[in-house]
C-alpha cells in the first residue's frame, strides 16, 4: 500500500468515532446540549461538514468545492441544525469529498507545507491529523452530549 492508501485508510477508520454514531439519533437528540454549554449536537455534526470541506478544499487543494463553513462564520449555535436528513446528506457528501479529495493526494505531497490562518505552518500529513482530530474531538462531545444531555 502506497503513503496516501495509507493515510486515506486512518482517516476512514478515525471517522469511524463519528460516522457510527450517526447512525441512532433522532431529530429530538439534535437540539441536546450539556449543562451551559453552547453547542447542540446539530451544530457539532454541521461544523464537523463544515470542516471537512474547508479541509478539501484550502489544506488539499479541491479548487472544485463549494462551501459555507455557516458554523465558522457564525461562531456559535444559532439553533438552526435541526433537520436530521439535510445533516446526514451533509456530512455524507462532505465525507465523499474529503475522501475522494484525499486520494487524489499523489504519494509525495505529504510533506509539502501549507500555511492557513486557523492552525499555521504544518506539512499536508501534520494537516491530516488535525482534521482526525479534529472529527474525534467533537465525536466525543457528541457522545456525552447524547448520552448526558438535555
Amino acid at each position: 500500500m502506497e503513503t496516501t492508501a495509507h493515510f486515506v485508510a486512518q482517516w476512514v477508520e478515525a471517522r469511524t468515532r463519528f460516522s457510527n454514531q450517526l447512525k441512532n439519533l433522532s431529530s429530538a437528540d439534535l437540539r441536546k446540549k450539556l449543562g451551559d454549554s453552547p453547542n447542540s449536537i446539530g451544530f457539532l455534526i454541521r461544523h464537523i461538514g463544515d470542516v471537512e470541506l474547508l479541509f478539501s478544499k484550502n489544506v488539499f487543494g479541491n479548487a472544485a468545492v463549494q462551501v459555507s463553513a455557516k458554523t465558522v462564520i457564525s461562531g456559535h449555535d444559532t439553533g438552526e441544525w435541526t433537520d436530521l436528513p439535510t445533516l446526514l446528506a451533509y456530512v455524507e457528501s462532505s465525507f465523499e469529498v474529503l475522501h475522494s479529495t484525499l486520494q487524489a493526494q499523489a504519494d509525495t505531497v505529504w510533506s509539502e507545507v501549507i500555511t492557513t490562518k486557523e492552525f499555521g505552518t504544518k506539512t499536508k500529513a501534520e494537516a491530516l491529523g488535525r482534521i482526525v482530530s479534529h472529527t474525534a474531538y467533537h465525536a466525543g462531545q457528541i457522545a456525552i452530549i447524547n448520552k448526558y444531555g438535555k
